[in-house]
């Protein structure tokens, strides 16, 4: 696997706060994991105790706008749950602070296909944009998977707008928690068959991944190849993931 383990400087999770772990990324090293595979995977973003804290957020009744069961609606087994505004302190910092670095390598895409869309520096801003069309609901959201859940492959667009990046952290401890479960992204090229990947993850760390397409250079210059992602059946325990995405849904 070629993505990169963004590694981070010598700080811990739990000395240093979270913009300094989020700015001592090798960003380099994303991009050129994001431009090779359409994903990239960090050092620990999170504490065990932050991602223990968010995992118990999932059975509160404040601080949700829904509750998504999959089976209902052909998703797969498992559930999950979308924030509501205010989002939790720790889930607000990292879709404010990760959005700039993820914006440059966005608009160097867009770019690179032809698109004439750029994203502005800041997610307040990109926000805004998003509201005035009509697109206001959070949708930062936190996933749970038991003992036979699944998440089947799929895109997470909201409506016409679509900040072609995301991340998804781990808050689960795999081999301790759960097994099986892994997160599995495939790719779809242009007169070509599938590429598949799964993208082992320990807890508190990121992967960042093309929501649903991403540029790829070609013998006759870019094209856009389709990405999906989904999680493979959990086998025992209990995963929860947080999922960040930075556009907000209509």
């Amino acid at each position: 696997m070629r993505a990169a383990r963004a590694m981070l400087a010598t700080m811990s999770t739990r000395s240093a706060p979270l913009a300094s772990r989020l700015a001592s990324l090798d960003w380099h090293a994303v991009a050129g994991a994001l431009d090779a595979d359409g994903f990239a995977v960090t050092a620990p973003l999170l504490s065990s105790g932050d991602c223990h804290a968010l995992a118990a957020l999932y059975d509160r009744q404040d601080g949700f706008r829904s509750r998504v069961v999959m089976q209902r609606h052909g998703f797969g087994q498992g559930e999950y749950r979308y924030f509501d505004q205010p989002l939790p302190d720790l889930v607000q910092q990292l879709r404010e602070q990760a959005y700039p670095p993820l914006a440059d390598i966005a608009n160097r895409w867009a770019g690179s296909l032809g698109d004439e869309r750029r994203f502005p520096g800041t997610l307040v801003a990109w926000l805004k944009t998003c509201h005035a069309a009509g697109q206001t609901r959070p949708t930062p959201l936190l996933l749970k998977y038991q003992a036979g859940d699944y998440n089947c492959l799929h895109r997470d667009l909201y409506g016409d707008l679509v900040f072609p990046l995301q991340l998804a952290i781990l808050l689960s401890d795999p081999g301790t928690d759960f097994t099986g479960g892994e997160f599995m992204l495939t790719e779809q090229r242009p007169r070509m068959q599938s590429r598949g990947h799964v993208v082992p993850l320990r807890q508190g760390e990121a992967v960042i991944f093309a929501v649903n397409e991403r540029p790829v250079r070609g013998t006759r210059g870019w094209y856009r190849t389709a990405m999906r992602h989904g999680v493979s059946t959990v086998r025992s325990g209990q995963r929860f993931t947080l999922g960040v995405i930075f556009h907000d849904a209509a």
